[in-house]
């Protein structure tokens, strides 16, 4: 009878060709997660608005987080993982893989099945209707320009009645030996599964007590020791080592861990080149403290000068040594320094190369840190503050006997709940915040934060990037006797970084004591240390295992997430995942610093630079160097205490300090009547950016525009690379600035996986569109008002123009990074564009008329 009564109380669905039952008031993106185990939906908003959780309804796409099952009821269901014929891929699923066009892939299922819903409508849909179907998606990595090919090529594919070219599909996956195992597959443990797991971490153990072998199995170990010929200078790795079998496969160890740029391709191409391998030989180990070198973290563009250039010297060593033999079990230290290939003669490195994995993305497989699960796990909770700084006073925890089976945790400042399931845990969360009492600081709004910002300024705590005294001469007497001058105060608000997924964490405490944590960070190693002393145990007992990752864009640095799931765990005395809604992604995750930046600017009558005065407020010290030359100059930092958590964002500081330096160089130029382009040109101390500059003038045909043509131009050079973007705009009857074309030139020394650059140069310019022209935190009271994605406007696919990308290749110089440059040329482009226009400077950030 019991059976009956709730079998009453459940409503039925086909989910992906099978008949699913569910009580009808739960989501259906519940259903499909956590109890079919279908992750390929992602949570991403909680409001419908950001694509993620797509799956068809009766081949329709819907969000899955805004449906339950009893609106679903009698309907056909089609997830991700049920969109392929057996194990064919859909022609969608084929073009997606072909194109790259899953960067970090949390996004990707969403589009998938969206594109694959327009194709069964229309058969050659252009750019137009691709862009309507896709409009509701958000791809933060801004892959938009891959997906606009990949739903062209999947039109293509469709029409022929045809999967993937076999020619092609050869470059989706590494090429391997019958029986060994894919690079991509090779990877850290998820929960319950034992595999490599040494008895120490290796990074914090002498190097002849390691248990490679034990781990790894014989063949032959290679070790580039910590600061072994490392050229001078700041370095975030720590050595690197790497293991041969008997069958020459070989398992390459670093670091670093990839959170969408896709390092891991560019890395391992660099380990094949130096031994003389196929890449799918080549295994590489990532995100794993257990098992890595140390490494300050995935930052600043620095995989491939500190990474790499680790990786290629213990490779190379271990190219002069004989091959091992069946039963070999030997250690061999990198000594003197390798001889290393020539980037000139490279044969897989410099190639374009597709990532691994790429199956993986466009069916749903890519597990990511909120779609593991471990037996026994149980969901946390955390209360929170609204105002950054706020201290609890007290809240009345017997409200929590509306879930019984929430279990109340207060430690350290940290108070919180764990429940059995998600909406348990969050539900009780709530029902403690609705009567919290906190004592909050007074914090301003975001209309008063350029001024706040200059009346509160901050010492070295407050900095986070050191100060940045740069005087030579007196730029105050140059700008005195100047023949031109131009003066100007920019600005620029804080944004977010809004990855797609929102932070989580699942901690496992071992019956040793022994801690484990998977979580999408991009510095393992920090959060080991800080985990560590949180939870009062030697650093050595905590694994920190980092997952594919949705996005991160400089902001999964802290260990806040990881602490909270770690001392929810130790309570509950089991598993337990912490994953922070996107409320509290955008309050508590931090942001891009705002920014204040007083520039004045000096020329001489033939148009040499003269005089040249910077003074940042708050932003930070990144790209504060000038790359023109002028003798007399005067550029400071000024940190300022934040209302809002403030930190690390792709690019840094780079991106606010070039909008205002090339929007004062343009300014300046006008004033003279130079040509911009000239007057940088005939200015730069940089013959690199220079020849990056006359690549995009030439290719855009700069010298034959005409006045009022809405085109604009803008170079810079961070993190040893080097971008020119030239944008043309229109501004319509409303005031709108719409970008109708951009093209983008770059040089990053000599490039390794040249489609994965061209990737991150298209993702960068896309991302530096939203904070030219649409992202800005609204707050009030030190309280973010507009925290979701209904309210805080990203780019999406209809923003974007066509993006066009010049890559300078220089085989004669040290590979630099091309995450973050890329970006900083964008908003003084578009800026110099609308006043082309309108004849408006514009000089904050957003760009509004």
């Amino acid at each position: 009878m019991d059976d009956a009564l709730a079998s009453d109380k459940r409503v039925s669905m086909i989910v992906n060709g099978t008949t699913r039952q569910a009580p009808p008031e739960t989501l259906l993106l519940a259903v499909l997660r956590d109890q079919l185990g279908l992750t390929g939906a992602k949570p991403g908003c909680g409001e419908g608005v950001c694509g993620a959780c797509t799956v068809l309804l009766d081949g329709e796409p819907v969000r899955s987080c805004q449906r339950t099952a009893s609106s679903v009821a009698g309907g056909t269901i089609t997830t991700i993982e049920g969109l392929g014929a057996g194990a064919c891929l859909h022609p969608v699923q084929s073009a997606f893989a072909d194109e790259g066009a899953a960067q970090c892939g949390y996004c990707t299922p969403g589009f998938v099945l969206s594109a694959a819903a327009l194709l069964a409508r229309e058969t050659d849909p252009d750019d137009l209707a691709i862009d309507a179907a896709l409009a509701g998606h958000i791809c933060r990595c801004g892959g938009y320009p891959k997906i606009r090919r990949a739903v062209r090529l999947a039109a293509r594919l469709a029409r022929q009645g045809q999967d993937l070219d076999q020619s092609r599909a050869r470059d989706l996956e590494p090429v391997t030996s019958p029986g060994v195992p894919e690079p991509d597959l090779w990877g850290p443990p998820g929960p319950g599964e034992p595999r490599y797991r040494p008895e120490r971490p290796w990074d914090l153990t002498d190097l002849r007590e390691r248990d490679w072998f034990w781990v790894l199995g014989d063949g032959l170990m290679v070790v580039l020791e910590s600061g072994h010929g490392e050229p001078g200078g700041w370095t975030t790795a720590r050595g690197a080592w790497l293991h041969i079998s008997a069958d020459r496969v070989v398992t390459a160890f670093t670091g670093k861990v990839d959170v969408g740029q896709d390092n891991r391709t560019a890395l391992r191409l660099l380990v094949a080149e130096e031994l003389g391998l196929p890449a799918g030989m080549v295994r590489l180990a990532m995100g794993d403290t257990d098992l890595c070198p140390y490494d300050r973290g995935t930052f600043g563009s620095r995989s491939m000068p500190d990474a790499g250039s680790a990786l290629r010297r213990v490779a190379a060593f271990a190219a002069s040594l004989p091959p091992p033999g069946p039963g070999d079990r030997e250690v061999k230290i990198v000594t003197g320094e390798p001889v290393l290939s020539d980037p000139a003669s490279w044969r897989q490195a410099g190639q374009v190369c597709l990532a691994p994995g790429m199956a993986a993305a466009v069916t749903g497989a890519r597990r990511f840190a909120g779609d593991l699960t471990a037996p026994g796990m149980w969901h946390g909770a955390v209360l929170r503050p609204a105002v950054p700084g706020s201290v609890l006073l007290s809240c009345q925890t017997g409200v929590l006997a509306r879930w019984p089976a929430a279990h109340l945790v207060e430690e350290d400042g940290l108070t919180g709940v764990v429940a059995p399931d998600l909406a348990s845990a969050a539900g009780a969360v709530a029902a403690l915040a609705a009567t919290a009492r906190w004592d909050a600081p007074q914090a301003p709004g975001d209309s008063s934060i350029g001024e706040y910002l200059r009346t509160h300024p901050g010492g070295a705590a407050q900095s986070g990037t050191g100060q940045f005294p740069d005087q030579a001469g007196s730029a105050a007497t140059a700008l005195e006797v100047a023949a031109v001058r131009s003066e100007a105060t920019y600005q620029a608000a804080y944004i977010a970084h809004a990855a797609l997924e929102t932070r989580s964490a699942l901690a496992i405490w071992d019956a040793d004591g022994r801690l484990t944590v998977w979580t999408g960070t991009q510095t393992p190693f920090g959060v080991r240390t800080e985990v560590a002393a949180a939870m009062k145990v030697d650093e050595a007992a905590v694994r920190v295992i980092v997952p594919p990752t949705g996005g991160a864009f400089g902001g999964k640095h802290p260990a806040t997430i990881a602490i909270e799931a770690a001392t929810l765990s130790r309570h509950a005395r089991r598993p337990v995942r912490v994953t922070w809604s996107r409320a509290e992604e955008f309050a508590a995750g931090g942001l891009r610093r705002a920014a204040v930046i007083d520039v004045a600017a000096g020329a001489t009558a033939d148009g040499k630079l003269s005089g040249w005065s910077f003074i940042n407020i708050n932003a930070g010290t990144a790209g504060l160097a000038i790359p023109y030359l002028v003798t007399d100059r005067r550029i400071e930092y000024q940190p300022a205490v934040s209302p809002l958590i403030q930190g690390s964002y792709r690019g840094l500081a780079a991106t606010v300090n070039n909008f205002a330096r090339e929007s004062a160089i343009d300014e300046l130029a006008c004033r003279l009547g130079t040509d911009p382009v000239e007057f940088r040109l005939g200015n730069l101390a940089d013959d690199r950016l220079a020849a990056v500059l006359r690549a995009v003038a030439e290719h855009v045909g700069w010298s034959g525009r005409s006045p009022g043509d809405g085109w604009g131009i803008a170079c810079g050079t961070d993190k040893d690379g080097r971008i020119a973007t030239a944008v043309r705009v229109e501004v319509g009857p409303d005031l709108h600035i719409r970008v109708l074309r951009l093209v983008s030139g770059y040089e990053c020394g000599a490039i390794v996986n040249p489609r994965a650059v061209n990737a991150q140069v298209e993702g960068a310019a896309v991302m530096a569109l939203g904070g030219a022209l649409l992202e800005k935190i609204e707050f009030s009271g030190g309280v973010i008002t507009n925290g979701a994605f209904s309210g805080y406007r990203v780019p999406r696919i209809g923003d974007v123009p066509p993006i066009e990308v010049l890559l300078l290749d220089r085989p004669d110089l040290p590979s630099a990074g091309a995450g973050e440059t890329p970006m900083i040329a964008v908003a003084p482009a578009i800026a110099a564009a609308v006043f082309d226009v309108t004849g408006r400077r514009l000089r904050s950030l957003p760009l509004t008329l």
